[in-house]
């Protein structure tokens, strides 16, 4: 029988046919009958591996032999009980199944050893060490009781909820615009722009947008009252007042 020498030693048993740690994984789930294993045959490709080792690393000709000596092992407690002791025979199987474990186990740490940068070939030492000391001109003296209470402050500033309050503003406003309105348009000859009638220094930003808004109102309601006239000739074109002939003012 033909025998596969790869990572994994595949045996062609009467009954089983596979690598030889699936057959150890089967056996302690008790998902295959030992009783129809052939030793024999295990033993004779086993052999074959051996006669051909330069084929094979010894590393993992010891691993088979291993998990071999196992099967074996565990066929022999099924065919002949020890008298006078209980079956064991799952404890055994836990038994293999840790050291199998572990196995593989030093078999990735050896892997990732090997994988890491060598001293001497893949990094190399300084060739004169640096003679540097270390000094601390901090001249902190801190304490355990004091690092404590200051990282208790500042978790609790960082966990205290900040609430945005904006500065209030104060705008111009409609009974304002009216009483400006009715003291400037007596005194501006025939029709005046609506932004002749807003107060000084509001900028260009929200005051004096709410500052048009209120004086177009307070011009809407004198309007309204037949105090004034207003006027706009385009679309978005400049508001224009004037006061009305005849009409009063209450100021």
């Amino acid at each position: 029988m033909a025998l596969e020498t790869t990572e994994a030693l595949v045996l062609k048993l009467e009954g089983f046919e596979g690598p030889l740690d699936l057959l150890l994984e089967l056996a302690r789930t008790q998902k295959v009958d030992l009783a129809k294993i052939s030793i024999l045959q295990l033993v004779e490709q086993f052999l074959g591996v051996i006669e051909g080792a330069r084929r094979v690393r010894l590393e993992l000709a010891a691993d088979w032999l291993v998990m071999a000596a196992w099967l074996t092992w565990l066929k022999s407690r099924l065919l002949v009980p020890q008298l006078g002791e209980p079956e064991d025979a799952e404890v055994a199987a836990e038994i293999l199944q840790a050291r199998l474990m572990d196995l593989q186990a030093m078999r990735q740490a050896a892997k990732w050893l090997g994988g890491r940068p060598q001293l001497g070939w893949d990094v190399f030492e300084r060739g004169i060490p640096e003679e540097l000391t270390e000094l601390d001109r901090s001249r902190l003296k801190l304490e355990m009781s004091g690092l404590l209470s200051a990282y208790l402050a500042a978790r609790r500033r960082a966990g205290a909820k900040q609430q945005y309050r904006p500065k209030p503003m104060v705008y111009f406003s409609v009974q304002e615009a009216l009483q400006r309105v009715g003291r400037l348009l007596g005194s501006l000859p025939d029709w005046a722009s609506l932004e002749q009638f807003l107060p000084d220094g509001l900028g260009d930003g929200i005051p004096r947008r709410a500052a048009i808004s209120s004086t177009l109102i307070a011009g809407l309601e004198m309007a309204k009252d037949g105090q004034l006239d207003l006027r706009q000739d385009e679309k978005f074109g400049p508001i224009l007042m004037r006061k009305k002939e005849g009409g009063g003012f209450d100021g």
